[in-house]
């Protein structure tokens, strides 16, 4: 029986098949990397209900996904330090293209689209000179690259694009890491983190650095609601005695906002935010934690709202009515007001993010 994707794939294959669009993949809400029981990893489409529209195979640990803004094409970028990431178009289930990183160059496992969708950008290392890059490609040149910024800073883990520009945004963890010494931390008494703004052209918009207290506080995740407000979530480096805010708001020009639960709430976490996602509407925040199995939830003007459990639970993006969450377990959540609720299952270990199809 011929299948709908074969019979895309067939008719792409004679170039009379329209453009393509998400609709051609099912509207998929999320993307989300994860391993299979046979320890294979895949890339999935997930529909807003929890079902996985589509799974698309990777040769190793992906990490984050980008999804183009009108195409039905996704990055799956190999887990830090891969070298690779891979363009697939998620209706045929082909590989179109394959991105390698400069040498002396690896990814940070993310990137994100122009709102035109004609440039790719990428979080990488330049690791013996211990400096961070955004690598620029080409979209319709088969995602040939064409130059790069500077991230200032060290170790830029991930970044988007403010809704409705070009502005970019990079979480700059301020770790200094070299494939030489694996996943090693390599300057911890000295890093700093920041949150970083870049125009379109590459140039430097505005940096937000913590104060000096928290400069072991790693900047690692980041979202954007609609009005460019940017919550990043953080992961502690410094001494276990210390539980620093792992939540923060930010507007360009204004100093951050720093959000934490009271104890033992904020203690559970275990100095560890492994994603950060605005609700639907923009009137809540949310963080999640696999160390502590924990997704926290707060009012944007800081006030604490809620601590829920799931073990491993880590992946995080808006849903129907606030969140939908992603465990290591294969679980996906949706939050409904303060509870969370098991949507479904499914044999994986779903990876650290969910990445949100744009609408």
């Amino acid at each position: 029986m011929v299948t709908r994707r074969g019979l895309l794939a067939g008719l792409l294959a004679t170039g009379i098949l329209p453009r393509l669009s998400w609709a051609d993949a099912g509207n998929p809400a999320f993307l989300s990397a994860a391993r299979r029981a046979d320890g294979a990893h895949i890339l999935a489409g997930i529909s807003p209900t929890g079902d996985i529209l589509f799974r698309l195979p990777l040769p190793g640990r992906g990490h984050a996904g980008a999804a183009h803004p009108t195409l039905p094409q996704a990055l799956a970028f190999a887990r830090r330090p891969g070298t690779f990431a891979l363009v697939l178009n998620c209706v045929t289930g082909e590989q179109t293209a394959r991105l390698d990183a400069p040498e002396g160059r690896h990814f940070y496992g993310h990137g994100a689209f122009s709102s035109d969708g004609s440039r790719l950008y990428t979080t990488e290392n330049d690791y013996d000179a211990a400096r961070g890059v955004i690598g620029i490609w080409d979209v319709a040149a088969g995602y040939r690259r064409i130059g790069e910024w500077d991230s200032h800073g060290i170790g830029p883990h991930e970044l988007l694009r403010l809704p409705g520009s070009d502005t970019l945004v990079i979480a700059n963890g301020g770790i200094e890491t070299h494939p030489d010494s694996g996943r090693a931390k390599l300057n911890i008494p000295t890093m700093q983190p920041s949150l970083v703004y870049l125009s379109p052209e590459g140039a430097l918009i505005d940096q937000l650095t913590l104060p000096p207290e928290l400069h072991q506080n790693s900047i690692r995740h980041i979202a954007a609601r609609a009005d460019g407000t940017v919550a990043f979530a953080m992961q502690w480096q410094g001494s276990n005695t210390a539980h620093p805010p792992l939540l923060g708001l930010h507007r360009t020009g204004q100093p951050p906002q720093l959000l934490t639960a009271q104890d033992p709430d904020h203690r559970s976490l275990q100095g560890y935010a492994g994603s950060t996602a605005f609700s639907t509407d923009g009137t809540r925040v949310a963080i999640t934690s696999p160390r502590g199995g924990l997704i926290q939830q707060f009012d944007t003007d800081g006030t604490f709202l809620s601590s829920l459990t799931a073990p491993d639970i880590c992946g995080l993006g808006p849903g129907p009515d606030g969140f939908t969450a992603t465990s290591g377990t294969g679980a996906l959540y949706a939050t409904q007001a303060l509870t969370l609720m098991q949507q479904a299952t499914h044999p994986l270990a779903w990876d650290n993010h969910l990445t949100p199809i744009p609408a």
